[in-house]
């Protein structure tokens, strides 16, 4: 088994650690934690860099502890944001964590099985304990402001003008103070995060030093962007999110199939447990045909099974083939509802009435001759669609625009009618 630091190195993984981590892993298992911000009530795909190095640190035989900010969630890291965050109420904050704790428990092992068993803890349950004057008598006189300011996230935000609150400038303070509550309490000696969080890592470190004489270690991640410059996880719809109820697993799954080749052979280092010899046999067989996106498909395969599991990998994978490829309608049926509304995402859709529709005598009565909306221009045109054999409803070909309407309705309320190749109309039929 490779180690931690080798894993990450050939993963593409590895942007900045401090002097003598390696030597320090070697000595036998270690303990490293890694912070999210509760901000939401989902993580997005841009913390699964953070969690896999996480995955990778357990799996490496060490002990990985995932710190969610209750406390600093509560502030909001300035770390190269242009803009204050807003704040988040504790009951908000609350519902954020319990959703995230579920979400890392589909990547790290908190069973305790193999003896490195992961850890959750909550920065609120210790900061919560400071009164305001006690943190800056016991904490703040160790780290002197020209130390913070020095901090290429504080220059940043001064530099552009938009400058910054005390309440943001606390943040690396009280992000050294967990890595120091760690180190002392759960004998946890390294940091890990992305390489925007090595100053407020390296806070930590400090204080460490300042406070107790003691050493700890800081290893940074490189933030991850797309070969075309643009930012990595977002769409014109948002963030790509692991709750499916924010990004279906059907969205999240095109996300990954839809990447390009040149950050395929990254994401698939960075974003799946893959070992290296699959890696390159699999770009190698990308390389000879391309135009079949193995890497792309091993990629959606891998992450959508990780984030959400095999059965809604296949129900994706199902829902591909019926937009893009060669279906029937049984396997249109065979989609959930969420699915369904996914793949025909933007498609025009017209209600009807179940009263309505239970007196529609043809096809051509659900095009548009006895309902108030107009699937067609005209009664010709539809008629002449159906003899030229382009139109299908639920994916069977209609050729009869006398014939009855007896199609099953999908998810009990919903008609697919397709004209042509590639324009859809969804018909929900209203209890």
């Amino acid at each position: 088994m490779n180690s931690f630091i080798q894993e990450l190195k050939w993963r593409g993984m590895l942007q900045d650690m401090t002097p003598e981590l390696e030597e320090h892993l070697a000595k036998g298992m270690a303990s490293a934690y890694l912070g999210f911000d509760p901000t939401a009530d989902s993580l997005h795909i841009g913390h699964l860099v953070g969690v896999m190095t996480l995955l990778h640190f357990q799996r490496a035989g060490h002990q990985p502890v995932a710190l969610i900010g209750g406390a600093t969630g509560m502030i909001g890291d300035p770390s190269f944001k242009s803009t204050e965050r807003n704040l988040l109420d504790k009951p908000i904050l609350d519902h954020n964590i319990a959703c995230i704790q579920k979400q890392l428990a589909k990547f790290l092992d908190f069973s305790g099985e193999q003896g490195n068993k992961a850890t959750l803890v909550n920065n609120n349950n210790w900061m919560s304990q400071f009164t305001f004057l006690d943190f800056i008598r016991d904490v703040g006189k160790h780290i002197t402001v020209n130390y913070m300011m020095s901090k290429d996230s504080v220059k940043r935000r001064l530099d552009d003008g938009n400058g910054l609150s005390f309440t943001e400038f606390s943040y690396q303070l009280i992000q050294g103070y967990d890595f120091y509550h760690l180190w002392k309490n759960e004998n946890c000696t390294i940091q890990l995060g992305g390489s925007d969080q090595w100053g407020n890592i390296v806070t930590g470190t400090e204080l460490i030093r300042r406070m107790e004489g003691g050493s700890a270690f800081a290893l940074t991640v490189p933030l991850i962007t797309k070969a075309d410059g643009t930012k990595f996880g977002k769409t014109e719809g948002g963030s790509i999110w692991l709750d499916p109820e924010k990004t279906s697993p059907y969205a999240f799954y095109q996300f990954w199939l839809n990447v390009s080749d040149e950050d395929a052979s990254k994401y698939i280092r960075i974003f799946t447990v893959l070992d290296q010899s699959t890696v390159e046999n699999l770009e190698k067989e990308n390389s000879q045909a391309p135009h079949l996106r193995i890497l792309q498909k091993e990629i959606a395969k891998e992450v959508t099974c990780m984030v959400h599991s095999e059965e809604e990998y296949e129900m994706a994978l199902k829902a591909s083939e019926i937009l893009f490829g060669k279906s029937s309608t049984e396997d249109l049926a065979s989609l959930n509802e969420q699915t369904f509304l996914a793949v025909f995402e933007g498609v025009p859709q017209v209600q009807l009435s179940q009263a309505v529709f239970s007196q529609l005598e043809n096809v051509l009565d659900l095009l548009g001759e006895k309902t108030d909306f107009q699937i067609f221009p005209s009664k010709g045109e539809a008629r002449k669609m159906i003899l030229g054999g382009g139109l299908s409803i639920n994916k069977e070909k209609v050729s009869d625009p006398q014939a009855a309407v007896t199609h099953t309705l999908l998810q009990g309320k919903y008609l697919l009618v397709q004209k042509g190749k590639k324009n859809y109309v969804i018909v929900e039929i209203l209890s």
